[in-house]
């Protein structure tokens, strides 16, 4: 009889540490930075909303895994990604200059870094912005761009790295730059779903794609996320949650 207790003692125990492992391996963390809308950023009711972070929730959703938003210093995503912390970088996350850094999905979103001034500043080109004070997110592909452009690094007269995009429009609000350099995706959204005041040059500082960053050598996360992306781009699911978010299919994934 104690045998037999024994026994399905054992068995209880074995299957409840099986149902754990299984309930971990089931987890999908998502990085993200909270602070760049309209791809992931908080609301007013203190939730985590955001672009990618509805096509994070669909893909997990088909892959039948509980999804895990975690929000990130931007500065430490490399840190967060090696530690495990979280199993990929999904917040327009720019592929250029960072394709051997990450193993990568298809780029699904082209993007530019551009210049953003205030609704009534005089500044037309990048030509006006010499000798100008511009603002930038710190360890930002907009940095990236800046130091790229070797041209319009030069003209600069002083360049103020922050924290984060929104930091870098509050310094622009305040009077404290002329301009700010940030992802088009993201001025955009200000502009034209917040009404904010402010003017995109026509001219642009780089071109780039966005992609859902892993850990070099992930690539079986990698592609089940990948074909989940791409079954979404043949259902229509991808273009429904486009234009939730920008009015119109701006995805690039599959076409």
């Amino acid at each position: 009889m104690k045998r037999c207790l024994a026994l399905f003692l054992a068995i209880v125990l074995s299957a409840f540490g099986f149902a754990s492992c299984k309930k971990a391996s089931g987890t999908f963390t998502v990085g993200f930075d909270k602070e760049f809308p309209p791809m992931g950023f908080v609301d007013e009711d203190g939730n985590y909303v955001g672009f990618d972070l509805d096509l994070a929730a669909e893909v997990a959703k088909r892959l039948g895994m509980e999804l895990k938003l975690q929000p990130i210093d931007w500065n430490s995503k490399d840190m967060e990604l090696e530690s495990g912390n979280i199993d990929c970088i999904w917040n327009g996350f720019t592929i250029n200059n960072r394709e051997d850094k990450y193993t990568w999905t298809e780029p699904y979103m082209n993007n530019n870094q551009i210049v953003v001034v205030m609704g009534d500043s005089t500044v037309s080109t990048l030509a006006d912005l010499a000798g100008k004070t511009i603002a930038v997110q710190d360890d930002s592909s907009a940095l990236d761009a800046i130091d790229a452009n070797t041209a319009f690094k030069n003209s600069i007269g002083n360049l103020i790295k922050t924290t984060t995009n929104l930091n870098a429009l509050m310094e622009l609000e305040s009077g404290a730059v002329d301009a700010v350099v940030m992802d088009e995706i993201v001025a955009r959204y200000a502009i034209e779903k917040k009404g904010e005041n402010y003017k995109v040059l026509d001219e642009v500082v780089g071109a780039e794609k966005f992609g859902v960053g892993f850990k070099l050598g992930n690539t079986e996360l990698r592609d089940k996320v990948q074909n989940t992306l791409l079954e979404m781009a043949e259902d229509g699911k991808l273009a429904e949650i486009s234009t939730e978010w920008f009015g119109r299919d701006i995805t690039t994934i599959g076409k």
